[in-house]
Order: C-alpha cells, then structure tokens, then sequence
C-alpha cells in the first residue's frame, strides 16, 4: 500500500491578476493563520525584496503555464518570517493559478551548518598546503646548495636551486638532476673522501665537513651531511658551501615603490615587450611556487600559464591593440605542481617597453546556479490541463515536489535515512514509503523518473 502524499505547507489559489483567493497551510504552519490574506495581491504580502519574484512568477505562469521555482522569506500576519520555495501554474481553464510552496527553514538550517563545515575543512586543508609550500620555498630559497639523497643507493632525490646551479653550472629545473647518483657529480679525485664521509654519517649521524669540487670548473665547495628519517626511508641532507663567492649588486628600485608593490595581495608582475619577466612581488612568486625572484626573474611569463606560449602571446596581442586587458583567464602551474585558476588585469606602458601584469586568484570563489531539473519534472503537469481537475492537478503536482524534497534530502545527509528522516519531519516508516513510492535508493538517486498520474479523472 503506497503513502499518501503530504499536502505541500503553503498553497495559494490566484486569480489571473495575482490576488489570493483561497490558502491553507499545512499541519506544520497551522499555528499561523492568513485569512487576512485573502482579497489582497500576492505582491503585497511578499513585501518589497520579494514582489519582484512574485510578479515574475505569475508572469512566467500567465504566458508558459508554469514558473520557475523562487525562493522568498515569507512574513505571516504573525510576524514570523520562513523561506518558502514557490512554484507556479495556470489552471487548465485559464480562470486563475495555483502557487505551491514549500518550507526551506530546515534545509536553509542545514545548508548554513554544512557551508560552516565546509569552510572549516576549506581553513586545514589550505593551513596543511600553506605550510607544505612555505618548507619548499625556504629550500628553494636557500643560497646553500642543498640535496636529498637516498641513503639506499646515493642517488638525487630532490635539489634546490643553487644545487641545481652548482651541479650543472646553469639555472635549470629540480628535474635535471633528479635520479643522478651524487657521487658521479663529485670531482674523480674527491668521490673516496665523500664517501668515506656518507658512511660516517650513517654510522655516527654527522661528520665533518670536507673540501671538494664540482661542476665542470670544478669549483670547491665544502660539503657536510646528516641523516634524515622520511616516508621514503633514510635519506641524506647533503650541503654544500662556496669556498669563495662573489658579492651580489643590491636591487635599486626606489624603496617605498618596491615595498607598496611587494606587499600587493595580488601577484604582480612587470614584463618586457617579449613577455620576459623584469620584476616580481611576493604574491607572484607564491603562486607559482618559487622561493627567490631571482629565479623568476628573467624568465618568461609563459612558462607558468596553462597554455604556455598561446595564452602569453594572446595577453601581449590584446594590450597591443588595445593597451589594457581586464578578467583575462587563464590557470598557473606552480612548480611544485599546483593549478591556480586566475585572472589577469595588465597594461601596456607609455614607452612600450614594459606591461604591468596584476594577476589574481579567483580559484575560491563560490559559484552558484540554479537548476530546472524540478521544472522539467513538472513539464507532464501542463499537458493535463484541461483533462484533469484541479484535485488531480494539485495531487500529482505535489507528488513531484515532495519527490524533489526526499530527494534534495538525501543528498544533503548523503544517504542516511534517520537524517533524513529527521531533516523532513517524517518518521522512518514514512520515509520508507516514500522512498519505496518514488523509487529513490538510499543515496538519492532514482531508477524511472516519477511520473505523475495522467488519467483524466480518477
């Protein structure tokens, strides 16, 4: 034996012109009473934030035969005011429309805790990354060459920059000497003596540091090493030391202009006509997941857009044109792996010579839409007008939108019926037979779509 629908909690009978009728309310409501509605347009009880909704739900009913479902906060005579969803529908003989509406108090309720939650997870998760990419830029940013090598079989597991640099004697990628066995990096004439001095550290923890050489100058560097517990086993920490280093030249831009700029929130960049970086701040250098600006310095800007090479030569082609490019799209790629969507602001400068680029994380942003899924649902309910009475209209009307309801709360507790149950105002038997009427399994989904019942009369 199937259930019987629930009524919904609001029903309105209009007139053509938008003004109430008749309206009963459920059970649950029946502590509020609207005679006095009775006489007055919809758009008057709406109050002034939602009239709009309301005219345009009337409207959407007097031309197509039914209106999308709105939300409106609806104030009773009583002063409570509840979110109700509406949806609205010409009656077969074009004599007047019947609102139907549904309570969201509770729904609204669990939104708001599950937005909370949501946001909660959003903090640890981009606590864990931040702290994830601050270790990788302190060991890019490092001036010692550092190394991670495997205690196992010697071999490069990771390198910072100046590793990279002392190695190859050039500014390239953690990747080019990944995988390298370390010993084959060393000058012949010293590979004894630092292995001799990995094996004091794995024996004792640490030793001493040591003079060699590396690269194809054969520089000397002085290295030391310990040993480190990681989730890839034991791994050595290999430093090395310039024997000698020239002073770097300090940067000469002016210092109030530098500050302001490096403390931008955005990142910002200035390129040459060639995209070529010549200036970077902080917010830049941590979306794409460098340690120095020296390392993007130099470098083009292509190389961390998503379509390097394409959506750089797009950007420089725009500003060409027509001097400024506003909520330009595009997704960095960070070093270390990350995908940030972004949009960037740039302008071209006087002199042609340079392009502020202003480049902003949007990746955060909440995005929303609704769907006409429960419309198209209550597509079949036009095609009975004028075959059925308003009694089977309102009955087979009520069944979809209580279906969307069971549905939508399944969704929200992710299947778990006594949630469910309770998110409803329902007992556990009812929901069973709803879920067994509707044909819905147990995580929200659904085998036929429920179809409403077409017979002219019953």
């Amino acid at each position: 034996m199937s259930a019987k629908p629930a009524q919904p909690d609001i029903t309105l009978l209009l007139d053509m012109d938008g003004v109430i009728r008749d309206a009963s309310l459920s059970p649950a409501l029946s502590a509020e009473s609207v005679e006095t509605w009775l006489g007055r347009a919809w758009t008057d009880i709406a109050g002034e934030d939602c009239g709009d909704k309301v005219r345009r739900m009337v409207e959407d009913a007097r031309s197509s035969g039914i209106s999308a479902f709105r939300q409106i906060n609806q104030r009773f005579p009583s002063g409570t005011e509840i979110p109700i969803e509406f949806t609205t529908m010409l009656l077969g003989d074009r004599t007047g429309m019947l609102a139907v509406g549904k309570n969201l108090q509770a729904v609204t309720e669990l939104h708001s805790r599950l937005i909370a939650a949501q946001q909660t997870i959003e903090r640890d998760y981009w606590r864990l990354r931040e702290m994830e990419t601050r270790y990788r830029l302190v060991f890019d940013a490092a001036t010692e060459a550092v190394l991670i090598v495997s205690a196992n079989d010697l071999r490069i597991v990771e390198a910072n920059r100046a590793a990279v640099q002392a190695l190859t004697g050039i500014d390239r990628d953690n990747a080019d000497v990944t995988g390298r066995e370390i010993i084959a990096e060393i000058a012949e004439v010293d590979r004894d003596a630092v292995r001799e001095m990995l094996v004091r550290v794995r024996d004792r923890g640490k030793a001493l540091s040591i003079l060699v050489h590396l690269g194809r100058d054969a520089r000397p560097w002085m290295v030391r090493g310990s040993l480190v517990s990681s989730e890839r086993g034991q791994v050595f920490l290999v430093q090395f030391a310039p024997v000698t280093s020239a002073p770097r030249g300090e940067d000469r831009e002016p210092t109030v202009l530098k500050t302001l700029i490096d403390r931008v929130p955005d990142g910002f960049v200035a390129l040459d006509s060639a995209g070529v970086i010549r200036h970077a701040n902080q917010a830049f250098l941590d979306l794409v997941q460098i340690g120095s600006k020296g390392s993007a310095i130099g470098e083009s800007l292509g190389r961390w857009l998503s379509q390097p090479g394409a959506d750089l030569a797009a950007l420089l082609s725009h500003l060409q044109r027509y001097k400024t490019v506003r909520l330009f799209q595009t997704t960095i790629r960070g070093e270390l792996g990350s995908e940030t969507e972004v949009e960037i602001s740039a302008v071209d400068g006087d002199d042609h010579n340079y392009v502020g680029v202003l480049i902003r994380n949007v990746s955060r942003r909440l995005t929303g839409g609704e769907t006409d899924a429960l419309r198209a649902a209550l597509g079949p309910i036009s095609k009975q007008l004028g075959r059925s009475s308003l009694r089977k209209l309102v009955k087979n009307t009520v069944g979809i939108v209580e279906r969307h309801y069971v549905k939508e709360a399944l969704e929200l507790t992710k299947g778990n019926r006594t949630a469910t149950a309770e998110l409803l105002g329902l007992s556990r038997q009812s929901l069973y037979a709803k879920l067994a009427r509707y044909g819905l399994d147990e995580k929200g989904s659904s085998s036929p779509d429920f179809v409403p019942d077409d017979d002219p009369e019953d």
